[in-house]
Protein backbone atom coordinates (compact mmCIF):
# COMPACT_ATOMS: atom_id res chain seq x y z
CA UNK A 1 0.00 0.00 0.00
CA UNK A 2 1.34 3.43 -0.96
CA UNK A 3 1.94 5.94 1.88
CA UNK A 4 -0.74 8.55 2.52
CA UNK A 5 -0.07 11.87 0.81
CA UNK A 6 -0.29 14.97 3.01
CA UNK A 7 -0.04 18.66 2.09
CA UNK A 8 1.01 21.26 4.69
CA UNK A 9 0.08 24.84 3.76
CA UNK A 10 1.44 27.66 5.93
CA UNK A 11 3.26 30.92 5.14
CA UNK A 12 5.58 30.36 8.13
CA UNK A 13 8.54 28.24 6.85
CA UNK A 14 9.37 26.98 10.34
CA UNK A 15 5.84 25.54 10.75
CA UNK A 16 6.07 23.75 7.40
CA UNK A 17 9.54 22.42 8.22
CA UNK A 18 8.70 21.11 11.69
CA UNK A 19 5.37 19.55 10.70
CA UNK A 20 6.92 17.86 7.66
CA UNK A 21 9.78 16.48 9.74
CA UNK A 22 7.39 15.10 12.37
CA UNK A 23 4.93 13.51 9.90
CA UNK A 24 7.63 12.09 7.61
CA UNK A 25 8.84 10.03 10.59
CA UNK A 26 5.39 8.39 10.57
CA UNK A 27 6.02 7.19 7.00
CA UNK A 28 3.70 9.74 5.38
CA UNK A 29 4.50 11.39 2.04
CA UNK A 30 4.50 15.10 2.96
CA UNK A 31 4.74 18.19 0.71
CA UNK A 32 4.74 21.80 1.95
CA UNK A 33 3.39 25.00 0.39
CA UNK A 34 3.44 28.66 1.38
CA UNK A 35 0.16 29.58 -0.37
CA UNK A 36 -3.12 27.96 -1.41
CA UNK A 37 -2.77 28.47 -5.16
CA UNK A 38 0.42 26.40 -5.41
CA UNK A 39 -1.10 23.70 -3.21
CA UNK A 40 -4.26 23.47 -5.36
CA UNK A 41 -2.19 23.29 -8.55
CA UNK A 42 -0.25 20.34 -7.07
CA UNK A 43 -3.49 18.81 -5.76
CA UNK A 44 -4.87 18.80 -9.31
CA UNK A 45 -1.75 17.04 -10.56
CA UNK A 46 -1.22 14.35 -7.95
CA UNK A 47 -3.95 14.60 -5.30
CA UNK A 48 -3.68 14.44 -1.51
CA UNK A 49 -5.35 12.30 1.15
CA UNK A 50 -5.10 15.00 3.84
CA UNK A 51 -4.43 18.75 3.86
CA UNK A 52 -3.21 20.75 6.87
CA UNK A 53 -3.97 24.36 6.11
CA UNK A 54 -3.42 27.62 8.01
CA UNK A 55 -6.52 29.81 8.22
CA UNK A 56 -4.55 32.95 7.35
CA UNK A 57 -2.79 32.63 4.01
CA UNK A 58 -1.50 35.18 1.51
CA UNK A 59 -4.15 35.61 -1.17
CA UNK A 60 -7.09 33.27 -0.57
CA UNK A 61 -7.95 32.21 2.98
CA UNK A 62 -7.89 28.75 4.46
CA UNK A 63 -11.70 28.67 4.26
CA UNK A 64 -11.56 29.40 0.53
CA UNK A 65 -9.08 26.58 0.06
CA UNK A 66 -11.27 24.22 2.10
CA UNK A 67 -14.24 24.94 -0.19
CA UNK A 68 -12.09 24.40 -3.30
CA UNK A 69 -10.84 21.05 -1.99
CA UNK A 70 -14.38 19.99 -1.10
CA UNK A 71 -15.49 20.71 -4.68
CA UNK A 72 -12.55 18.82 -6.17
CA UNK A 73 -12.48 15.76 -3.93
CA UNK A 74 -15.01 15.16 -1.12
CA UNK A 75 -12.87 12.23 0.09
CA UNK A 76 -9.86 14.41 0.99
CA UNK A 77 -9.86 15.50 4.65
CA UNK A 78 -8.75 18.97 5.79
CA UNK A 79 -7.33 19.96 9.19
CA UNK A 80 -7.26 23.70 9.91
CA UNK A 81 -4.21 25.28 11.61
CA UNK A 82 -5.15 28.36 13.62
CA UNK A 83 -4.11 30.73 16.38
CA UNK A 84 -6.07 30.75 19.65
CA UNK A 85 -7.67 34.04 18.67
CA UNK A 86 -9.25 32.44 15.57
CA UNK A 87 -10.78 29.34 17.17
CA UNK A 88 -14.31 30.56 16.38
CA UNK A 89 -13.38 30.76 12.69
CA UNK A 90 -11.87 27.27 12.86
CA UNK A 91 -15.13 25.94 14.29
CA UNK A 92 -16.91 27.61 11.39
CA UNK A 93 -14.53 25.73 9.05
CA UNK A 94 -15.69 22.46 10.58
CA UNK A 95 -19.24 23.38 9.54
CA UNK A 96 -17.91 23.74 5.98
CA UNK A 97 -16.46 20.22 6.11
CA UNK A 98 -13.06 20.44 7.84
CA UNK A 99 -12.14 17.33 9.86
CA UNK A 100 -10.88 19.29 12.88
CA UNK A 101 -8.50 22.11 13.83
CA UNK A 102 -5.17 22.42 15.64
CA UNK A 103 -3.94 25.57 17.41
CA UNK A 104 -0.52 27.17 17.32
CA UNK A 105 2.02 26.57 18.72
CA UNK A 106 1.57 23.06 17.30
CA UNK A 107 2.25 20.13 19.60
CA UNK A 108 3.50 17.35 17.31
CA UNK A 109 2.21 14.53 19.50
CA UNK A 110 -1.35 15.95 19.41
CA UNK A 111 -1.05 16.65 15.68
CA UNK A 112 0.08 13.10 14.90
CA UNK A 113 -2.89 11.70 16.80
CA UNK A 114 -5.28 14.00 14.92
CA UNK A 115 -3.68 13.14 11.56
CA UNK A 116 -4.03 9.42 12.28
CA UNK A 117 -7.74 9.83 13.08
CA UNK A 118 -8.32 11.79 9.87
CA UNK A 119 -6.49 9.22 7.74
CA UNK A 120 -8.32 6.37 9.47
CA UNK A 121 -11.52 8.03 8.31
CA UNK A 122 -10.18 8.34 4.74
CA UNK A 123 -9.21 4.66 4.75
CA UNK A 124 -12.55 3.59 6.22
CA UNK A 125 -14.51 5.48 3.54
CA UNK A 126 -12.39 3.94 0.78
CA UNK A 127 -12.79 0.43 2.18
CA UNK A 128 -16.55 0.97 2.47
CA UNK A 129 -16.78 2.19 -1.13
CA UNK A 130 -14.69 -0.75 -2.35
CA UNK A 131 -16.86 -3.22 -0.42
CA UNK A 132 -20.08 -1.66 -1.74
CA UNK A 133 -18.70 -1.76 -5.28
CA UNK A 134 -17.68 -5.40 -4.89
CA UNK A 135 -21.08 -6.38 -3.50
CA UNK A 136 -22.91 -4.52 -6.25
CA UNK A 137 -20.72 -5.89 -9.04
CA UNK A 138 -21.60 -9.45 -8.04
CA UNK A 139 -25.20 -8.82 -9.06
CA UNK A 140 -24.75 -5.97 -11.52
CA UNK A 141 -24.43 -6.76 -15.22
CA UNK A 142 -21.35 -5.42 -16.97
CA UNK A 143 -21.46 -1.71 -17.93
CA UNK A 144 -24.46 -0.95 -15.71
CA UNK A 145 -24.17 1.90 -13.21
CA UNK A 146 -26.61 2.27 -10.34
CA UNK A 147 -27.52 1.18 -6.84
CA UNK A 148 -30.98 2.75 -6.56
CA UNK A 149 -33.87 0.48 -5.58
CA UNK A 150 -35.42 0.40 -9.11
CA UNK A 151 -32.09 -0.56 -10.71
CA UNK A 152 -31.27 -3.21 -8.10
CA UNK A 153 -34.61 -4.80 -8.98
CA UNK A 154 -33.67 -4.69 -12.68
CA UNK A 155 -30.30 -6.34 -11.93
CA UNK A 156 -32.06 -9.06 -9.93
CA UNK A 157 -34.49 -9.72 -12.79
CA UNK A 158 -31.68 -9.85 -15.37
CA UNK A 159 -29.83 -12.35 -13.19
CA UNK A 160 -32.90 -14.62 -13.04
CA UNK A 161 -33.92 -14.39 -16.69
CA UNK A 162 -30.55 -14.28 -18.49
CA UNK A 163 -29.73 -18.03 -18.25
CA UNK A 164 -33.19 -19.01 -19.54
CA UNK A 165 -33.93 -19.40 -23.25
CA UNK A 166 -37.22 -17.48 -23.27
CA UNK A 167 -38.20 -14.41 -25.27
CA UNK A 168 -37.93 -11.07 -23.44
CA UNK A 169 -39.67 -7.75 -24.05
CA UNK A 170 -37.79 -4.68 -22.78
CA UNK A 171 -39.79 -1.47 -22.41
CA UNK A 172 -38.68 2.00 -21.40
CA UNK A 173 -38.21 5.55 -22.64
CA UNK A 174 -35.51 6.39 -25.18
CA UNK A 175 -32.08 6.61 -23.56
CA UNK A 176 -32.81 4.30 -20.61
CA UNK A 177 -30.45 1.54 -21.82
CA UNK A 178 -32.68 -1.07 -23.48
CA UNK A 179 -29.92 -2.41 -25.73
CA UNK A 180 -27.57 -2.64 -22.73
CA UNK A 181 -30.13 -4.89 -21.01
CA UNK A 182 -30.41 -7.01 -24.15
CA UNK A 183 -26.62 -7.41 -24.30
CA UNK A 184 -26.50 -8.29 -20.60
CA UNK A 185 -29.13 -10.99 -21.14
CA UNK A 186 -27.06 -12.39 -24.03
CA UNK A 187 -23.73 -12.23 -22.16
CA UNK A 188 -25.11 -14.23 -19.22
CA UNK A 189 -26.67 -16.91 -21.41
CA UNK A 190 -25.04 -20.07 -22.84
CA UNK A 191 -25.51 -18.40 -26.24
CA UNK A 192 -22.92 -15.76 -25.34
CA UNK A 193 -20.27 -17.45 -27.52
CA UNK A 194 -22.52 -16.99 -30.55
CA UNK A 195 -23.59 -13.76 -32.34
CA UNK A 196 -25.59 -10.92 -30.82
CA UNK A 197 -27.34 -9.23 -33.76
CA UNK A 198 -29.20 -5.92 -33.38
CA UNK A 199 -31.77 -4.37 -35.73
CA UNK A 200 -33.86 -1.19 -35.33
CA UNK A 201 -37.31 -1.65 -36.83
CA UNK A 202 -38.17 2.05 -36.93
CA UNK A 203 -38.45 4.00 -40.17
CA UNK A 204 -38.11 1.11 -42.64
CA UNK A 205 -40.56 -0.20 -45.24
CA UNK A 206 -41.86 -3.76 -45.07
CA UNK A 207 -39.73 -4.76 -48.09
CA UNK A 208 -36.52 -3.46 -46.53
CA UNK A 209 -37.24 -5.07 -43.15
CA UNK A 210 -38.06 -8.40 -44.81
CA UNK A 211 -34.83 -8.26 -46.81
CA UNK A 212 -32.73 -7.32 -43.75
CA UNK A 213 -34.25 -9.89 -41.40
CA UNK A 214 -34.96 -12.83 -43.73
CA UNK A 215 -32.42 -12.28 -46.53
CA UNK A 216 -33.18 -13.14 -50.17
CA UNK A 217 -32.49 -15.77 -52.80
CA UNK A 218 -30.53 -15.08 -55.95
CA UNK A 219 -32.85 -13.56 -58.56
CA UNK A 220 -35.58 -12.70 -56.02
CA UNK A 221 -35.76 -9.17 -57.48
CA UNK A 222 -33.90 -6.92 -59.86
CA UNK A 223 -30.36 -6.50 -58.57
CA UNK A 224 -30.40 -9.69 -56.44
CA UNK A 225 -27.37 -11.17 -58.16
CA UNK A 226 -26.55 -13.57 -55.33
CA UNK A 227 -28.11 -15.13 -52.25
CA UNK A 228 -27.95 -13.00 -49.12
CA UNK A 229 -28.56 -14.31 -45.61
CA UNK A 230 -30.60 -12.07 -43.32
CA UNK A 231 -29.95 -10.99 -39.74
CA UNK A 232 -32.10 -13.77 -38.28
CA UNK A 233 -29.95 -16.34 -40.06
CA UNK A 234 -26.76 -14.50 -39.02
CA UNK A 235 -27.90 -14.81 -35.40
CA UNK A 236 -28.25 -18.61 -35.57
CA UNK A 237 -27.53 -20.13 -32.12
CA UNK A 238 -27.19 -16.59 -30.77
CA UNK A 239 -29.53 -13.67 -29.98
CA UNK A 240 -31.47 -11.28 -32.22
CA UNK A 241 -32.39 -7.93 -30.67
CA UNK A 242 -35.26 -6.13 -32.41
CA UNK A 243 -35.33 -2.54 -31.19
CA UNK A 244 -38.42 -0.31 -31.54
CA UNK A 245 -40.55 -3.35 -32.39
CA UNK A 246 -43.67 -1.19 -32.08
CA UNK A 247 -42.65 0.59 -35.31
CA UNK A 248 -42.75 -2.62 -37.37
CA UNK A 249 -45.47 -2.58 -40.09
CA UNK A 250 -48.46 -4.82 -39.32
CA UNK A 251 -47.91 -7.01 -42.40
CA UNK A 252 -44.32 -7.63 -41.32
CA UNK A 253 -45.51 -8.59 -37.84
CA UNK A 254 -47.32 -11.57 -39.42
CA UNK A 255 -44.05 -12.86 -40.93
CA UNK A 256 -42.19 -12.37 -37.66
CA UNK A 257 -44.94 -14.22 -35.76
CA UNK A 258 -44.57 -17.20 -38.10
CA UNK A 259 -40.81 -17.24 -37.50
CA UNK A 260 -41.33 -17.12 -33.71
CA UNK A 261 -43.84 -19.98 -33.81
CA UNK A 262 -42.07 -22.25 -36.31
CA UNK A 263 -38.40 -21.42 -35.55
CA UNK A 264 -37.78 -21.39 -39.30
CA UNK A 265 -37.52 -18.75 -42.01
CA UNK A 266 -38.02 -18.53 -45.76
CA UNK A 267 -35.78 -16.06 -47.58
CA UNK A 268 -37.40 -13.49 -49.84
CA UNK A 269 -37.99 -15.13 -53.21
CA UNK A 270 -37.44 -18.62 -51.79
CA UNK A 271 -39.64 -21.61 -51.01
CA UNK A 272 -37.45 -23.64 -48.67
CA UNK A 273 -37.78 -23.24 -44.91
CA UNK A 274 -34.49 -22.96 -43.01
CA UNK A 275 -34.67 -24.06 -39.33
CA UNK A 276 -33.19 -21.43 -36.99
CA UNK A 277 -32.17 -21.56 -33.34
CA UNK A 278 -32.39 -17.94 -32.22
CA UNK A 279 -33.32 -16.29 -28.94
CA UNK A 280 -35.47 -13.23 -29.57
CA UNK A 281 -35.29 -10.07 -27.43
CA UNK A 282 -37.50 -7.14 -28.43
CA UNK A 283 -37.64 -3.58 -27.15
CA UNK A 284 -39.98 -0.61 -27.46
CA UNK A 285 -40.21 2.93 -26.11
CA UNK A 286 -43.99 2.67 -26.54
CA UNK A 287 -46.44 0.79 -24.35
CA UNK A 288 -47.10 -2.26 -26.55
CA UNK A 289 -50.16 -3.26 -24.55
CA UNK A 290 -51.76 0.10 -25.36
CA UNK A 291 -50.79 -0.41 -29.02
CA UNK A 292 -52.49 -3.82 -28.95
CA UNK A 293 -55.67 -2.25 -27.57
CA UNK A 294 -55.64 0.39 -30.33
CA UNK A 295 -54.93 -2.33 -32.94
CA UNK A 296 -51.52 -0.90 -33.72
CA UNK A 297 -49.76 -4.14 -32.76
CA UNK A 298 -50.75 -7.79 -33.12
CA UNK A 299 -51.98 -9.29 -29.87
CA UNK A 300 -50.70 -12.78 -30.67
CA UNK A 301 -47.20 -11.47 -31.43
CA UNK A 302 -47.26 -9.35 -28.27
CA UNK A 303 -47.85 -12.39 -26.07
CA UNK A 304 -45.17 -14.38 -27.93
CA UNK A 305 -42.62 -11.65 -27.28
CA UNK A 306 -43.73 -10.71 -23.77
CA UNK A 307 -42.82 -13.98 -22.02
CA UNK A 308 -40.77 -11.94 -19.55
CA UNK A 309 -41.12 -8.16 -19.33
CA UNK A 310 -38.29 -5.86 -18.23
CA UNK A 311 -39.45 -2.26 -17.77
CA UNK A 312 -36.61 0.23 -17.31
CA UNK A 313 -37.20 3.27 -15.07
CA UNK A 314 -36.52 6.76 -16.48
CA UNK A 315 -33.59 8.62 -14.92
CA UNK A 316 -35.93 11.04 -13.11
CA UNK A 317 -37.19 8.05 -11.07
CA UNK A 318 -33.70 6.89 -10.10
CA UNK A 319 -32.12 10.19 -9.03
CA UNK A 320 -29.93 8.41 -6.45
CA UNK A 321 -27.93 7.04 -9.38
CA UNK A 322 -27.11 10.44 -10.89
CA UNK A 323 -23.93 11.07 -8.80
CA UNK A 324 -22.65 7.57 -9.71
CA UNK A 325 -23.39 8.09 -13.40
CA UNK A 326 -21.76 11.54 -13.34
CA UNK A 327 -18.60 10.07 -11.80
CA UNK A 328 -18.56 7.25 -14.38
CA UNK A 329 -18.93 9.61 -17.35
CA UNK A 330 -16.36 12.03 -15.91
CA UNK A 331 -13.76 9.24 -15.79
CA UNK A 332 -14.74 8.01 -19.25
CA UNK A 333 -14.43 11.35 -21.01
CA UNK A 334 -11.49 12.63 -18.95
CA UNK A 335 -9.54 9.63 -20.25
CA UNK A 336 -10.90 10.11 -23.78
CA UNK A 337 -9.93 13.81 -23.91
CA UNK A 338 -6.70 13.50 -21.92
CA UNK A 339 -7.88 15.74 -19.08
CA UNK A 340 -7.66 15.59 -15.27
CA UNK A 341 -11.25 16.39 -14.26
CA UNK A 342 -12.10 14.76 -10.94
CA UNK A 343 -15.54 15.99 -9.96
CA UNK A 344 -18.40 18.43 -10.48
CA UNK A 345 -19.23 21.35 -8.20
CA UNK A 346 -22.05 21.03 -5.67
CA UNK A 347 -24.05 23.55 -7.72
CA UNK A 348 -23.76 21.39 -10.85
CA UNK A 349 -24.76 18.23 -9.00
CA UNK A 350 -27.79 20.02 -7.53
CA UNK A 351 -28.85 21.20 -11.01
CA UNK A 352 -28.46 17.69 -12.48
CA UNK A 353 -30.39 16.00 -9.67
CA UNK A 354 -33.32 18.42 -10.10
CA UNK A 355 -33.35 18.24 -13.92
CA UNK A 356 -36.03 15.80 -15.29
CA UNK A 357 -33.83 14.41 -18.11
CA UNK A 358 -36.31 13.76 -20.94
CA UNK A 359 -33.41 12.07 -22.79
CA UNK A 360 -32.54 9.93 -19.76
CA UNK A 361 -29.03 8.47 -19.27
CA UNK A 362 -28.09 9.20 -22.88
CA UNK A 363 -28.78 12.91 -22.30
CA UNK A 364 -26.77 12.95 -19.05
CA UNK A 365 -23.82 11.34 -20.83
CA UNK A 366 -24.04 13.97 -23.58
CA UNK A 367 -24.07 16.79 -20.99
CA UNK A 368 -21.00 15.44 -19.17
CA UNK A 369 -19.12 14.75 -22.42
CA UNK A 370 -19.74 18.35 -23.54
CA UNK A 371 -18.74 19.77 -20.15
CA UNK A 372 -15.48 17.80 -20.03
CA UNK A 373 -14.65 18.88 -23.59
CA UNK A 374 -15.21 22.57 -22.79
CA UNK A 375 -13.84 22.79 -19.24
CA UNK A 376 -10.44 24.40 -18.63
CA UNK A 377 -10.46 23.50 -14.93
CA UNK A 378 -10.08 20.31 -12.90
CA UNK A 379 -13.76 20.20 -12.03
CA UNK A 380 -17.03 20.95 -13.83
CA UNK A 381 -18.71 24.23 -12.85
CA UNK A 382 -22.17 25.49 -13.82
CA UNK A 383 -20.56 27.64 -16.55
CA UNK A 384 -19.65 24.37 -18.36
CA UNK A 385 -23.31 23.32 -18.59
CA UNK A 386 -25.57 24.07 -21.58
CA UNK A 387 -27.24 27.48 -21.31
CA UNK A 388 -30.75 26.00 -21.09
CA UNK A 389 -29.75 24.03 -17.98
CA UNK A 390 -28.26 27.13 -16.34
CA UNK A 391 -31.38 29.14 -17.18
CA UNK A 392 -33.57 26.37 -15.78
CA UNK A 393 -31.62 26.53 -12.53
CA UNK A 394 -31.97 30.33 -12.32
CA UNK A 395 -35.67 30.10 -13.20
CA UNK A 396 -36.36 27.68 -10.33
CA UNK A 397 -34.32 29.94 -8.03
CA UNK A 398 -36.38 32.99 -8.99
CA UNK A 399 -39.67 31.15 -8.41
CA UNK A 400 -38.68 30.12 -4.90
CA UNK A 401 -40.26 32.16 -2.12
CA UNK A 402 -37.47 33.71 -0.05
CA UNK A 403 -38.09 35.26 3.37
CA UNK A 404 -37.10 38.92 3.71
CA UNK A 405 -34.16 40.00 5.86
CA UNK A 406 -36.65 41.58 8.27
CA UNK A 407 -38.53 38.28 8.62
CA UNK A 408 -35.30 36.37 9.27
CA UNK A 409 -34.25 38.97 11.86
CA UNK A 410 -37.61 38.64 13.64
CA UNK A 411 -37.34 34.82 13.68
CA UNK A 412 -33.80 34.91 15.07
CA UNK A 413 -34.56 37.47 17.81
CA UNK A 414 -37.67 35.51 18.80
CA UNK A 415 -35.65 32.26 19.04
CA UNK A 416 -33.07 33.91 21.32
CA UNK A 417 -35.80 35.45 23.51
CA UNK A 418 -37.55 32.09 23.89
CA UNK A 419 -34.26 30.34 24.74
CA UNK A 420 -33.42 33.00 27.39
CA UNK A 421 -36.95 33.04 28.87
CA UNK A 422 -37.30 36.65 27.66
CA UNK A 423 -34.42 37.82 29.88
CA UNK A 424 -33.57 40.90 27.82
CA UNK A 425 -30.11 41.51 29.31
CA UNK A 426 -28.97 37.97 28.43
CA UNK A 427 -30.69 38.09 25.01
CA UNK A 428 -29.01 41.41 24.16
CA UNK A 429 -25.65 39.96 25.16
CA UNK A 430 -26.13 36.91 22.90
CA UNK A 431 -27.34 39.12 20.03
CA UNK A 432 -24.41 41.50 20.61
CA UNK A 433 -26.60 44.60 20.60
CA UNK A 434 -27.42 47.25 23.21
CA UNK A 435 -30.48 46.53 25.38
CA UNK A 436 -32.18 49.70 24.02
CA UNK A 437 -31.70 48.44 20.43
CA UNK A 438 -33.20 45.07 21.39
CA UNK A 439 -36.19 46.81 23.02
CA UNK A 440 -36.71 48.93 19.87
CA UNK A 441 -36.52 45.87 17.56
CA UNK A 442 -38.95 43.94 19.78
CA UNK A 443 -41.41 46.84 19.38
CA UNK A 444 -40.77 46.91 15.63
CA UNK A 445 -41.44 43.15 15.21
CA UNK A 446 -44.32 42.96 17.70
CA UNK A 447 -42.36 40.76 20.14
CA UNK A 448 -42.87 42.86 23.30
Amino acid sequence: MEPFRIAVIDDEPIVCREVKRGLTKEQYDVETFSDGEAALARFDQAGFDLILCDLRLPGSSGLDLLKSVRRRSPDCEVIIITAYSSVDTAIEAIRFGAFHYVTKPIKLADLKSLVKRALDKVLLIREKEALQEALLSQNRPMDFIGNSKPMLEIFRLIGKVAPLDCNVLIQGESGTGKEMVARALHQRNPRSHHPFVSFNCGGFTEELIANELFGHEKGAFTGATETKIGLLEAAHKGTIFLDEIGEMPMSMQVKLLRFVEEHALIRVGGVKAHPMDVRLIAASNQDLKTLVESRGFREDLYYRLNVVNVTLPPLRKRQDDIPLLVRHFLKKYSRAFGKQINCVSNEVLEILIKYPFPGNVRELENIIERAVALSDDTFISDSDLPSDLRELSMSSLEKKTWPSLEEKEKQYIEQVLVKTNYRKNLAAEILKMPRTTLWRKMKQHGLD
